[in-house]
């Protein structure tokens, strides 16, 4: 509530200006039965057409004056709700955009989505209804009380009786409905997550022949959210019935009471049908009010589930160094005893382990499926922080550095290759908002990319759909390469994200970032052996553990993981020249140490005879 005031300050002027327009508008009306009054009892009462003409006008006038002030504050209450919608909607973005991966996970996509946009939208609406009704409902109810009792103070002790009953009714009502509104909003959290893993998955289940499942599934979470709004539906309606029930039985009283005040002499006819006037006035704000309490019941519902992602503070502060002071002989990356765990997860997914990596270094990262590969190099660009020790960057622990600052060191290249809709240059501008066009087409070169781009027309104009739906997935990997290396970056991370391209071609593209990118640090995350069988080290996971460290050669011998992965994938004869080679490679230091060691003692040996010669 502090955060909605907060906007609502902001535009304070604009915001007081609403509800008072409003105020002045029910004040004329207020008026409107005493006219009505006076034109029964002396207009009609005496047969005065002049004074009924004059009445008549006079209604008019206040009919006019009432909608001008009512057209001015329903612009100043759209104003304000607007602005205010607008500020939450941004201030909201720019939040969420602090998450990490981690928060991102922890709370849904999709539930991300209803909230900036139902969810806001329900608080937007409230604001505007509340600035134009709760000033204007309560005064027109307390107001018509009161001038009921100008008229008559006897014939309006049946007000008192009528609004208390009503304040029960209202209360009641509002007080059941109001959490069931917070189910409905969560229910369609569920609807919205499972419309848009149909959408982002529609292949996949059309592969599958899977519609009917899926429509099955989504009937399901429909039923259930329509029960939930069918429910408190029903008792959200009880709300005008009983309305309607309590202001008739306070007219009927009114008529009993009044008639007998009219037979009397008390009261005239004019006066009754002003207080059934005032009694109409109060049964149709009453009305509009307990709607206003409905609304109001859903935006505070959605209000607070938009606080609660306000509240969700972001794991990762966007804060830190942005400038370091590179030491000589410093490893680029450092990993220290680092482990990580997932949020709600039992047990980790990255062991603890050591492991240095010096600049222009190529690391091969392999394993099984959900060995943690991704995590792994997803701590390096800080898109999730280490649950325990340490990734230093050139000597710094990196959550001592601004994430801006580290990930602008980094290409990442992820799994899932994403475009966005726009030119092909503008997307490559990602990577560098300066990007010349030389820069562009020298990344699309050594991506492996140049040559079905030059068959576009447009070239560097080609237009590009939504998430590259009008390219191929080979296609829209090797753009995603390029994007990272238009920055030339200081480490490149390739995320598994050479899948989709026929051995030829990666081959071509490992080689073309060799011999084009002096001095970058690359992580190679494959598959494939083939892929990393040339890195400098390969990094071998098991079940989020590191099974082995080592080159290619090394680990054929040493690391049962490799090598069974090794055997999935190369001949028998591939593997034995593997391992022959390192065999060979071992009797030949074998050899030099032993040729090594003669050495030794023959100079050991000629240097003792010619002591023996000088002693004698």
């Amino acid at each position: 509530m502090k955060r909605l005031l907060g906007y609502l300050k902001e535009h304070l002027c604009v915001t007081i200006l609403a509800p008072l327009f409003k105020m002045l508008e029910a004040s004329f009306e207020l008026f409107v039965p005493l006219v009505v009054a006076s034109m029964i009892d002396v207009g009609i009462g005496h047969h005065d057409i002049g004074y009924l003409w004059k009445m008549g006008g006079l209604l008019i006038l206040l009919g006019i004056i009432g909608f001008s002030f009512s057209i001015t504050a329903q612009y100043f209450a759209a104003r304000s709700a607007v602005y205010t919608g607008k500020s939450m909607r941004s201030d909201l973005f720019a939040h969420m955009n602090q998450f990490s991966y981690q928060e991102i996970d922890q709370v849904g996509t999709s539930t991300l989505i209803n909230r900036m946009s139902n969810d806001i939208n329900q608080v937007q609406n409230g604001v505007n209804m509340f600035l134009r009704l709760f000033l204007r409902s309560p005064f027109v109810v307390f107001g018509a009380m009161f001038m009921a009792f100008t008229v008559d103070h006897k014939a309006a002790v049946s007000f008192v009786f009528t609004i208390t009953a009503l304040a029960v009714v209202v209360g009641l009502i509002l007080w059941i409905t109001m959490p069931m509104y917070k189910k409905v909003q969560k229910q369609v959290d569920g609807v919205l997550k499972s419309t848009r893993e149909n959408l982002l998955g529609i292949r996949v289940i059309r592969a599958f022949n899977r519609q009917r499942s899926e429509e099955e599934n989504f009937r399901l979470q429909s039923r259930q959210l329509y029960s939930k709004q069918i429910h408190v539906g029903k008792i959200s309606a009880l709300l005008n019935p009983l309305t309607y029930m309590i202001i008739n039985l306070g007219i009927i009283a009114i008529l009993w009471s009044g008639g007998k005040q009219v037979d009397l002499g008390y009261l005239t006819q004019g006066q009754i049908i002003a207080l059934i006037n005032y009694m109409s006035q109060i049964l149709v704000e009453l009305v509009k009010l307990a709607n206003l309490l409905i609304i109001l019941s859903r935006a505070f519902a959605s209000l607070d589930r938009v606080d609660q992602i306000f509240a969700l503070e972001p794991s990762m502060k966007e804060t830190g160094k942005t400038d370091i002071e590179a030491k000589k002989d410093t490893p680029i990356l450092e990993f220290k005893d680092t482990s990580f765990v997932y949020h709600g997860a039992r047990k980790e997914t990255i062991h603890p382990f050591d492991f240095a990596v010096k600049e222009g270094e190529t690391i091969g990262v392999i394993g099984g499926t959900g060995s943690g590969k991704s995590t792994f190099v997803s701590l390096i660009a800080r898109l999730y922080d280490v649950t325990s020790g340490r990734i230093l960057y050139r000597g710094v622990d990196e959550k001592e550095l601004k994430p801006e600052f580290i990930r602008g060191k980094i290409g990442f290249v992820p799994q899932k290759a994403s475009l966005f809709e726009g030119s092909l240059r503008d997307n490559m501008k990602w990577g560098k908002e300066d990007a010349t066009d030389e820069e562009i087409y020298q990344a699309l070169d050594i991506a492996q990319a140049r040559e079905f781009v030059d068959q576009k027309e447009q070239g560097l104009d080609f237009r590009i759909e939504q998430n590259g739906g009008n390219l191929s997935g080979g296609q829209k990997q090797r753009l995603t390469i390029a994007r990272a290396l238009v920055r030339k970056p200081e480490i490149l991370i390739l995320d598994d994200s050479a899948s989709a391209l026929d051995f030829a071609t990666d081959a071509r593209l490992r080689k073309a970032i060799k011999e084009n990118t002096e001095n970058m640090t690359v992580f190679l995350v494959s598959q494939r052996v083939s892929t990393i069988r040339n890195a400098d080290h390969i990094l071998v996971l098991d079940d989020g553990k590191i099974a082995g460290i080592g080159t290619h050669k090394e680990l054929l011998r040493n690391c049962e993981v490799y090598k069974q992965i090794a055997a999935s994938q190369l001949s028998e004869k591939e593997l034995q020249d593997g391992m022959q080679s390192e065999d060979r490679k071992t009797e030949d230091i074998k050899s030099e140490t032993i040729k090594t060691e003669e050495r030794k003692e023959a100079i050991s040996a000629k240097t003792a005879e010619q002591e023996v010669r000088s002693d004698v």
